[in-house]
């Protein structure tokens, strides 16, 4: 009878500790030190690891991405609208009409508008980001004829073909701006 009250109490102890003891483990993980025992006495030692200080040439590069990020909501909006491209026919003209001018054609302006924003203070990122505003503008335009190829009855073939070009055009210095922007991540040290 004994030895099962006394068991019964071990058992008691060790289910209490199994609640108790994660509290002073926790409090004990929080703290980033190491206390280290020795005969004499304890010291602690501190083994945090420091965060290395950016240089204002990555810190400029982060901005600029947390711009472009609050920038690129509004190309989304457009290309959303858009359906990944579009191929326009006298049936869904009207269609295509209604998009580029209630949504694709806004947003972008909004998209190029905050591109032209963008400051970065770094000389070679600001020739960078020179071709993103270039090609996008560029890309507008061409949204903004393809919306008056759209705008009557029958389709302006001649004006919609300037339409493309300048799209192509645009998409050219879009892609010319992702390779260096990318080759400039890199430099830098991050995956881009």
């Amino acid at each position: 009878m004994k030895k099962s009250w006394v068991l019964s109490i071990i058992m008691s102890f060790v289910l209490l500790g199994g609640v108790f003891a994660p509290a002073g483990s926790y409090a004990a993980a929080a703290d980033d030190s190491t206390t280290t025992y020795s005969d004499d006495a304890y010291s602690e030692v501190d083994t945090t690891e420091e965060e290395p200080e950016l240089t204002a040439e990555e810190e400029d590069f982060l901005n600029y991405l947390d711009q472009l990020d609050s920038a690129s909501i509004y190309e989304e909006k457009a290309f959303d609208a858009l359906g990944g491209g579009f191929y326009i026919t006298s049936s869904n003209r009207k269609s295509v009409f209604l998009k580029l001018t209630n949504t694709a054609i806004p947003n972008y302006t909004k998209y190029v508008s905050k591109l032209k924003l963008i400051k970065p203070q770094n000389a070679e990122l600001q020739k960078i980001h020179a071709n993103l505003i270039k090609g996008s503008y560029t890309q507008l335009e061409g949204f903004q004829l393809a919306k008056k190829a759209v705008s009557k009855t029958t389709v302006n073939s001649a004006v919609l073909k300037q339409a493309n070009a300048k799209i192509d055009t645009g998409k050219k210095s879009i892609e010319k701006y992702h390779k260096e922007i990318s080759a400039y991540a890199n430099k830098l040290g991050y995956d881009f």
